[in-house]
């Protein structure tokens, strides 16, 4: 587990109020606060500095080519957070790898004295992603900020994979890709029509529910056990060897091939970091279920894995509630009949066990960091988003007794 430490970047001002400052980074993690409290800050910061502790850790970036307060800057303009630096900025992350911060204006990073560092692929889902949906060839698209074109790479590799027909998680659809034209498609209850035709729903969803299951699942895919007990010298050896490789002008083209094929085999991500940008975009509350426990369900695939996301959406946080309370019975009972009335609810392979589930809400009036809390294990139903919920009752309420009143 990683965690993280934020203050006066951005509009996070005084951070998480607990803990000395530090945030756990868990298997699941979510933000949740009102338009401009942070929440993507937090989730494109946790994304830069996992890039970076993966960089160093395959020796292709070092420590000095980041220990100015322009080179740290520049680093962070691939998410656009690069102008929330102040002089007065404090950010530390402590991975498995390195310990990283940024402290006075200067960059410096210590190595970890355990390595459990798994090498990750990171992926940020941006909340433009719909933006991929609306038009027939996304390919063509100019000007992409950073984010969503990295993230349109995946997609189209995903398209590619899942062409011929993928089920989809809401409405009993169909995901069809006609390779040739390039142009995605929707079969939803007997008809079909262009995904630039199809509901905003399926327009956000799609993107995020191809590129997750298909990187889950590249992952899983000839898995070498000795990826996972690589140390950050043998990635460094492996960079190394590469390059002695392309340098080296006696090895044929067929040896050279071969060669980086295995090397780069051993250099393969192991597990997934999913970065999601408001799971719930334009989506209806069941469905919201539904792709939820989709995203929990592949990150249950790993141990390693990891998913932190960013929601305004009430239902979200209930909906974890109950995988947590599902993973709770689940692992008391031991009759199969009883697991099967669970899975009716939620997807067995996609409970979640309390501990792996932390929930923060940031202010943005007061650029603080609070941690939900719990009871039994179970996410506080005591949150700003149900606040706001139980407000409209309040304004309900004062609106009759203007009536009576005006009566």
């Amino acid at each position: 587990m990683s965690r993280i430490r934020i203050k006066n970047f951005g509009p996070i001002r005084n951070g998480y109020t607990e803990n000395g400052g530090w945030m756990d980074v868990k298997k699941v993690t979510v933000f949740i606060g009102n338009q401009g409290s942070g929440k993507s800050t937090a989730a494109k910061l946790i994304s830069t500095l996992s890039w970076i502790e993966k960089a160093m850790v395959k020796g292709v970036l070092k420590e000095d080519e980041l220990n100015t307060y322009n080179r740290f800057q520049k680093t962070l303009s691939y998410q656009k957070i690069n102008n929330y630096l102040r002089p007065d900025t404090e950010i530390e992350f402590d991975g498995k790898a390195y310990t990283l911060f940024f402290v006075n204006g200067a960059f410096r990073a210590t190595k970890a004295p355990a390595n459990g560092y798994v090498l990750p692929k990171i992926m940020y889902v941006p909340a433009e992603r719909n933006f991929l949906s609306v038009v027939d060839r996304p390919d063509r698209l100019k000007d992409l900020p950073s984010p969503l074109f990295t993230f349109l790479d995946e997609y189209d590799r995903a398209r590619n994979v899942f062409w011929e027909g993928l089920d989809l998680p809401i409405n009993k659809a169909q995901f069809r890709y006609d390779k040739q034209n390039k142009i995605a498609h929707i079969n939803d209850h007997g008809y079909e029509v262009r995904l630039s035709e199809a509901s905003s729903g399926f327009q956000s969803t799609i993107p995020l529910y191809l590129v997750t299951k298909y990187l889950t699942e590249w992952l899983d895919q000839d898995e070498d056990s000795s990826v996972k007990a690589n140390s950050i010298e043998e990635q460094r050896k492996i960079e190394i060897e590469i390059k002695r490789l392309m340098d080296d002008p006696k090895l044929s083209p067929d040896v050279r091939q071969e060669s980086l094929r295995q090397l780069s085999a051993r250099r393969k991500p192991a597990c997934l970091i999913n970065i999601v940008e408001e799971t719930e975009q334009n989506l209806f509350p069941t469905s919201q279920r539904s792709v939820l426990f989709e995203l929990l369900r592949y990150n249950n695939r790993k141990a390693e894995n990891k998913l932190i996301m960013t929601t305004h959406s009430p239902y979200i946080i209930n909906y974890l509630t109950l995988a947590v309370q599902a993973h709770k019975i689940k692992s008391a009972v031991k009759d199969e009949t009883q697991k099967n009335k669970i899975a009716e609810i939620v997807p067995l392979e996609a409970t979640l066990a309390p501990e792996d589930l932390v929930i923060y809400e940031l202010n943005e009036e007061t650029g603080t960091i609070i941690k939900l809390e719990d009871y039994n294990g179970l996410p506080s139903d005591e949150n700003y988003l149900n606040e706001r919920l139980g407000e409209t009752n309040e304004l309900f309420t004062k609106l009759q007794e203007i009536e009576k009143g005006w009566r």
